[in-house]
């Protein structure tokens, strides 16, 4: 399960980074470029989901508790939020004038929607984790941010185009998630 932790340790490092230590992100670009740090970001980035991905597959699934019999539809909703929360964090939206973190907020109903329908213990440490950085970082960028701008009303119809495009992500990840990860999330 090490290169699991590690993965998780990578991510939440790079993204802490800007918010704890924001004279280093100015040093790198300073002494790197606004272009090679982005690379660099994004490079250490895929790289701890390689790591996560890969960890999560070497690692041996020791049950820690049995999730709830209502766990795996809970989860299929909380999922459903999370997609629609992220499609909706994309852009203007009127979702961003009541939730100040959508993005965030999608992986922290996603993390628990795993957490209710899955109770092994890389389960616990993936989604556990990712839910608690989610957490951690909105508090982080509160901090930084201070008080929340909220963006101009739009339009309510404005808001399909993130709705359909959350719902066709979601059904396409019910469809392909059992070739990515080897569970589906319909059926057992």
């Amino acid at each position: 399960m090490i290169w699991l932790w590690l993965g998780l340790i990578v991510w939440s490092a790079v993204h802490a980074m800007p918010s704890l230590a924001p004279g280093l992100k100015t040093k790198l670009i300073g002494g790197l470029g606004e272009g090679p740090y982005k690379g660099a970001f994004a490079l250490l980035i895929v790289a701890s989901i390689v790591l996560m991905v890969l960890g999560w597959q070497w690692s041996v699934a020791d049950i820690v508790y049995e999730p709830p019999l209502w766990g795996r539809h809970v989860a299929m909703l909380l999922v459903l939020i999370a997609f629609l929360l992220f499609a909706f964090s994309h852009g203007k939206s009127n979702m961003k004038r009541f939730i100040r973190h959508p993005q965030l907020s999608a992986v922290v109903a996603w993390a628990i929607g795993h957490l209710l329908a899955n109770g092994d213990s890389r389960s616990v440490v993936l989604f556990g984790v990712l839910g608690l950085w989610a957490l951690i970082e909105m508090v982080l960028l509160n901090r930084r941010d201070g008080a929340p701008t909220l963006p101009a009303p739009r339009p309510w119809l404005a808001e399909l185009k993130p709705v359909v495009i959350g719902l066709v992500l979601y059904v396409i990840f019910i469809v392909v998630h059992p070739y990515l990860f080897g569970v589906s999330p319909i059926g057992r």
